[in-house]
């Protein structure tokens, strides 16, 4: 049997040397002391520091070290706490004029506390404690905002509710006409989908007209919510967030409470105003336009006659079915604008926490858009609608 011969070291590699004269023991470098090279273990000096009795001085010989980076001062920094630990004065003299300077400064300009990372293990008990704190502090905070939207729109019902009313038309105008071309072109675009997928199947059967009742349907009763709602929560939920997270960082939230303003009725209420009463709108015309792309592939693909398909479409959708995609909207509108507020009026002091909160605002906002369609759907199941 052979053996395959050990790897040997790499050329110049560092080395170490220790040496004990008159009580002061001198450590010899030498070699290339950078972080891709292995470095000599720390054992012997411990050793040599530890026993008894203990030497009187340490100094440093670096004549023989032709290079050396950041690994070198950490060596020489384990090397000196171990000297510290122990009562051992050392001599920096000896070691380049570089890494002195800086082993000084380091000396001078103590770490900060918890700069360090704690490698120490937290047990399963305290992980599962502090996400239950969590939880419960989540909730308490989604229940004191609850608590404050409901006090402002009392506050709004009585005449009473302090906002600026050109802001709202502003608001208004921005989650109402500038998020037409959006909502227009993902519309069409779900009812080009719809028609094609029923095309497929009503083809087989001679039964293409029932395409406009298929893309009808689906549109008025809950995708055009659906998708407006989606649209809605990317584009102005997060927009809300991120406006109420720069303020809160800016401090400005923090002022209007100095002067004596509520930020849910001055920030929070507008917005949600200006969502609800802008989504039902957006929704019939996301319904209009999906009809639309029902009516191209209808009308261009299949050949059906444009009258023919209009008149079947209004036939086929009853109007019970417009008025659970308002309700949709309506509730779409509010989770939306609530989400975004929230998480924009509990954004952290810093820019990391704006886009923390932005990327909350819009997860949240999809999440509560899905449960409460879930909802909607099983309760007109249960009363027959």
């Amino acid at each position: 049997m052979t053996h395959s011969p050990l790897p040997s070291p790499p050329p110049d590699a560092p080395a170490r040397s220790m040496a004990e004269s008159d009580g002061v023991l001198t450590l010899t470098f030498s070699g290339t002391w950078r972080i891709d090279r292995p470095f000599p273990d720390l054992s012997p000096v411990r050793a040599a520091l530890a026993k008894a009795p203990a030497p009187k001085g340490l100094a440093f010989e670096s004549a023989k070290v032709t290079d050396w980076d950041s690994r070198f001062l950490t060596q020489c920094r384990a090397i000196l706490a171990l000297a510290k630990a122990h009562g051992v004065v050392p001599d920096l003299s000896g070691l380049p004029s570089g890494a002195k300077s800086l082993l000084e400064l380091a000396e001078k300009v103590p770490e900060r506390q918890g700069a360090a990372r704690n490698k120490a293990r937290i047990p399963f008990l305290a992980q599962v404690a502090d996400l239950a704190l969590g939880a419960w502090q989540g909730v308490y905070n989604l229940l004191e905002f609850l608590g404050d939207v409901t006090l402002a729109c009392l506050a709004l019902a009585r005449g009473k509710a302090v906002f600026q009313r050109s802001n709202l038309w502003a608001l208004i105008y921005q989650a109402g006409v500038e998020a037409l071309p959006i909502v227009s072109l993902i519309s069409l675009l779900v009812g080009l989908i719809l028609a094609f997928v029923g095309a497929i199947q009503l083809s087989q059967f001679g039964a293409q007209i029932y395409v406009s009742t298929i893309v009808g349907i689906a549109m008025v009763r809950v995708m055009g919510a659906i998708m407006t709602g989606i649209i809605m929560a990317g584009r102005t939920g997060a927009a809300y967030a991120a406006e109420l997270g720069t303020m809160q960082v800016n401090e400005e939230i923090d002022a209007l409470r100095t002067f004596g303003f509520s930020p849910t009725q001055f920030l929070v209420l507008p917005r949600m105003i200006a969502l609800v009463l802008m989504m039902p709108l957006l929704c019939v015309y996301a319904d209009l336009m999906g009809i639309l792309g029902g009516f191209i592939v209808g009308v261009f693909m299949l050949k059906i006659n444009p009258v023919q398909y209009l008149t079947h479409t209004w036939q086929s959708v009853p109007l019970v079915n417009f008025w659970i995609g308002m309700v949709h909207s309506t509730v779409f509108g509010v989770l939306v604008a609530m989400a975004g507020c929230y998480r924009g009026m509990r954004c952290g002091r810093s820019a990391l926490g704006v886009g923390q909160a932005t990327t909350a605002a819009v997860v949240t906002s999809i999440l509560a858009i899905i449960i409460a369609t879930a909802i909607i759907t099983v309760s007109c199941n249960i009363i027959g609608v």
